[in-house]
């Protein structure tokens, strides 16, 4: 028998009919899917982000090597030139390869972020989770209570659960 001041069995809600455990279940698992999806939703922003910032890295890294080429190039010769005393042939060479390798830097930083994005792997950690979720609710099994109906599941009425717990 129940103690009707225990808060234990009320707090479980014994008092719910059983079409109220499923509303509530069928809740719960649609709380649950919407929450799976927003988690996917959000990792994938993460690597679109990632992606993003590698994409503008490359197009900084080209503009840096159209734009600068032809100003760059003859400041750094005529530099060069006035701080060495060398032929300005030799000085325009020398200035080309700075612009090189500053556009080969931003070239890697593009590729550091671009790999980061790889191996963020939001689409395919939204898609283990959901088989995760899905496999874990597959291997689901009642709660050891026992459940007694005091209806006929057939009928029109609404079952109740019982609040005798077997052992």
């Amino acid at each position: 028998m129940s103690d009707p001041g225990n808060t234990t069995a009320n707090a479980v809600g014994a008092d719910r009919s059983l079409g109220q455990l499923v509303a509530s279940a069928t809740a719960e698992m649609s709380a649950l899917v919407h929450d799976e999806i927003a988690l996917a939703k959000a990792q994938l922003r993460q690597d679109v982000k990632k992606a993003g910032v590698g994409g503008a890295a490359f197009s900084a890294a080209g503009a840096v090597l159209l734009f600068s080429l032809p100003m760059l190039s003859f400041a750094l010769a005529y530099g060069f030139e006035a701080w060495t005393g060398w032929n300005l042939a030799w000085c325009f060479l020398l200035s080309f390869a700075v612009n090189v390798v500053l556009a080969a830097l931003l070239g890697l930083v593009g590729m550091v972020f671009v790999k980061k994005a790889k191996k963020g792997k939001g689409p395919q950690r939204a898609v283990a989770s959901a088989k995760e979720t899905a496999a874990l609710l597959g291997n689901a099994k009642p709660h050891p209570r026992g459940v007694e109906l005091t209806k006929p599941v057939g009928s029109r009425a609404s079952a109740r659960v019982s609040d005798k717990v077997s052992v």
